[in-house]
């Protein structure tokens, strides 16, 4: 029976398994945000209040461009492979250059910015404390 803080710290389950739980939340986040990017490409919600096929060039190639990496980032993120994480990555620091070097043309977000950073810190976190508990055994 837990008691106190420290009997949770030792019945967790290993940080690689609290990895693989965390990628997989991060896949359900891309798998939501890629059918969204979907529905806005065939017209069924738009964005900002215009449809697909008003949007300037920019923001077509923008929701395209994030439709296939969000849905290929998830399926690669919650299947646990390594080349799932570094889709993720790449999708995250593409929203973050998007929303602050050009956003004269994507607008600032800085809610987003500060989502996409503390994500990638709560992921470098858990690496450091997998490897720190694997060198120990």
């Amino acid at each position: 029976m837990i008691t106190s803080f420290e009997d949770i710290v030792k019945t967790r389950p290993p940080w690689s398994t609290i990895l693989v739980w965390y990628l997989r939340a991060m896949a359900i986040l891309l798998i939501g945000g890629g059918v969204i990017h979907w529905a806005r490409i065939v017209g069924m919600v738009p964005w900002r209040g215009q449809w697909f096929w008003d949007m300037p060039v920019e923001w077509q190639a923008a929701t395209v461009f994030f439709a296939v990496l969000d849905l290929v980032a998830a399926t690669g993120l919650w299947l646990a492979v390594s080349w799932g994480t570094v889709m993720w990555l790449f999708r995250a620091i593409s929203q973050i250059v998007m929303h602050s070097l050009f956003s004269d043309v994507f607008g600032r977000r800085p809610y987003e910015i500060a989502f996409y950073l503390l994500t990638i810190g709560i992921y470098l976190l858990i690496v450091y404390l997998m490897e720190r508990e694997n060198r120990k055994t």
